[in-house]
């Protein structure tokens, strides 16, 4: 089978030609993720609309995108990865351009959905066709690659779209998705081979997608309820039994049915269910402190945002540079070392942190997060190829989407823990921040507010362990006898 290149696509290279594909959507859809938060005081001012409004124009994309992973997958699974990752790239890229020339902020927000579904597509797809065209020796090493490109995306995005907000517009930090996308639409479409005929019919499981979908976006919800301090208990409540109520649904309905909404045969691979756990888990002891450290950063050791902003980077540049070696030597000493290691490291970081103090100094905590940004460059990119080696390759790109859905629950959960275990220092702190109000330092004592960072720091140190240990009793090897092919030519 030829590309329209006119690359034979069983050549020695041709894998390298679509993991470059796979790295330009990795590479936006990162970008997009970090690039925003930091706009939200510009489009704040700039659409003239209350801070709980402008909350939802990143809310509404991180909800869509975990609520539509999954699906995503499955549709990628039945139809072929060819199609549904360029539909990607043009969803994305279109819901971007409209993102900038949005006149209200409602329609902001609406556009910010479609940006998610594009964000689906390409998310639910790239580990998958990582996984499709390398060989096993090769696979950990690919997979670094696209972290470590993840990873240098994320940490480029608070510049970029400071540089954009400060120069041009909030506008923007939307519109330079635009090239990308276009650039990235055709690559796909001159690189990536097209799919096989179907041998059959296919059918989609809209009971159970559907139920699946509600149990998930009742969750979230939840979650982002718990972080808001906007909803009483008896609503979460109410969603929490709306969410268990249908996740029973959705395993009654999955048993039942031939050709299930996501196949509950793939979490009986030991390795697939607790690849999926521990990276929720790694997410979770991430963003709980990346949450909070700003807040240590700007009002205990008083730096201004833009240099606080700066300190944050060891985080995903050490994340960089480690991906990239961890990957490659999984596939060498396997990955059990190193997911260990790694969550194990992650414990010791997050100690580290918890012994920063009013008079410490920047490289005190340069050091300590250069050090959380290792552990989890040790951690990720073998977690992933663990779990994606496990997966059958039919359900390969479901297998990618269902990953990435737990990697945005862990973020979602680490915050909303955090917020929980820090509910009066840091509700106080969000209040008076967004009243433009004088500092909080002069309200609350630094010994109060270090005691609920340390709890905070404590809490996540167990929940790193708990993922050590869940990586430690993964099966030695990952495939248990069941080999993808090294170079297929279907996908």
């Amino acid at each position: 089978m030829e590309t329209p290149l006119g690359i034979v696509s069983s050549s020695t290279h041709y894998r390298w030609y679509v993991l470059g594909t796979v790295l330009i959507g990795a590479f936006m859809s990162a970008l997009d993720a970090s690039i925003v938060n930091i706009a939200l005081p510009a489009i704040n001012v700039s659409y003239n609309s209350r801070l709980g409004v402008v909350e939802w124009v990143s809310l509404s994309y991180l909800l869509a995108l975990t609520l539509m992973l999954p699906a995503m997958g499955r549709l990628a699974d039945m139809f072929g990865r060819k199609p549904l990752y360029n539909l990607g790239f043009v969803v994305f890229t279109v819901g971007s351009y409209f993102c900038g020339s949005a006149p209200g902020i409602v329609s902001l927000i609406l556009w910010r959905v479609v940006q998610a579904m594009g964000a689906a597509l390409l998310q639910s797809n790239s580990l998958a066709l990582i996984t499709q065209v390398f060989p096993e020796r090769e696979r950990g090493r690919a997979i670094g690659i696209q972290g470590a490109v993840q990873a240098a995306a994320m940490s480029l995005g608070p510049y970029l779209g400071g540089m954009l907000v400060k120069h041009i517009s909030c506008q923007a930090i939307f519109y330079v998705n635009v090239p990308i996308g276009i650039a990235g639409t055709i690559v796909a479409l001159l690189v990536l081979p097209k799919p096989a005929p179907r041998k059959g019919p296919v059918s989609m499981d809209y009971a159970g997608g559907l139920a699946f979908s509600v149990a998930l976006a009742s969750l979230m919800l939840v979650l982002t309820q718990l972080t808001a301090h906007n909803w009483v208990s008896a609503h979460a409540g109410l969603l929490l039994f709306v969410a268990a109520a249908s996740f029973v649904a959705f395993f009654l309905i999955e048993r039942r049915t031939a050709e299930p909404f996501i196949k509950l045969s793939l979490f009986k691979e030991r390795n697939f269910t607790i690849g999926n756990v521990s990276g929720m888990l790694s997410y979770m002891a991430l963003f709980a402190p990346m949450f909070l450290l700003p807040f240590y950063l700007e009002k205990i050791l008083k730096l201004d945002p833009e240099k606080a902003g700066v300190l944050l980077t060891p985080v995903p540049i050490a994340l960089s540079v480690v991906a990239l070696l961890s990957g490659y030597f999984s596939d060498k000493l396997g990955v059990r070392l190193f997911t260990v290691g790694g969550m194990a490291l992650t414990a010791v970081s997050l100690f580290a942190l918890s012994t920063l103090h009013h008079d410490s100094t920047l490289f005190d905590v340069v050091w300590r997060l250069a050090l959380l940004g290792v552990s989890l460059g040790l951690f990720t990119p073998p977690n992933n190829r663990s779990v994606m080696c496990a997966a059958p390759e039919e359900d390969l790109s479901v297998a990618g989407g269902l990953l990435n859905m737990m990697r945005s629950l862990g973020m979602m959960c680490g915050v909303a823990f955090a917020q929980i275990i820090y509910s009066v220092e840091l509700h106080d702190l969000l209040e008076v921040a967004a009243q433009d109000a004088e500092p909080v330092t002069k309200r609350l004592r630094h010994h109060d507010m270090m005691m609920s960072f340390d709890k905070v720091y404590f809490t996540m140190i167990f929940v790193a362990l708990v993922a050590a240990v869940l990586s430690l009793v993964k099966e030695r090897e990952e495939l248990a006898g069941r080999k993808h092919t090294d170079l297929p030519m279907e996908f």
